[in-house]
């Protein structure tokens, strides 16, 4: 059995969802109006495993610096102890993307180069796709080879917002710069 944590930590973006184990590694993390996929991607990760959800008596490592990337630490999320599922494959390109420097974008056949597999692009996609701690295993920053933002869990307008936050989109900066922030960000 996996016990989890569950936090409702406000963000510029919206509410996220923010599910740690019982040691404090990051299981989860992800916008309140994707909850529904947060708990598809779990099921996924953990077939076969009873996974039950808390609410968090206190806040986790996560939380924190969480708070302190969104006020403009782009360091704050290096190191943080992260625990997922999936396959070894998933796990290696989750693995990858956290190489990924801020302020930079891959496309996914360089991401796919970085992991030995050039050819592997649509594989490397679905991987990317399907990562449960997003922003900490930052898959926002991956980009079409034509340059185009892509898909993202949390939506375009969010990685549109998220690139430009790390500096990496200045053609984006408008629309950070109108999105309300919340108090204390």
């Amino acid at each position: 059995m996996l016990t989890l944590h569950r936090e409702l930590l406000p963000s510029p973006l919206g509410p996220m969802l923010v599910l740690t184990d019982d040691a404090g590694a990051l299981r989860a993390l992800d916008w309140q109006d994707h909850e529904t996929r947060m708990h598809t991607l779990l099921r996924r990760q953990y077939a076969g495993v009873a996974v039950t959800l808390h609410d968090a008596k206190r806040p986790s490592a996560a939380a924190p610096r969480l708070i302190d990337y969104f006020a403009g630490d782009m360091t704050a999320l290096d190191g943080l102890d992260v625990a997922t599922g999936g396959t070894a494959f998933q796990r290696e390109v989750w693995q990858t993307l956290r190489t990924i420097p801020v302020g930079t974008t891959w496309s996914y056949g360089q991401l796919a180069a970085r992991i030995g597999r050039p050819a592997a692009v649509r594989a490397v996609g679905l991987a990317n796709g399907a990562n449960p701690v997003s922003l900490v295993v930052p898959c926002h920053r991956v980009i079409g080879s034509n340059r185009t933002l892509t898909g993202y869990g949390g939506g375009l307008e969010r990685k549109r917002w998220l690139l430009a936050h790390e500096g990496a989109l200045a053609a984006a900066g408008a629309a950070a710069a109108q999105t309300t922030r919340l108090p204390g960000f």
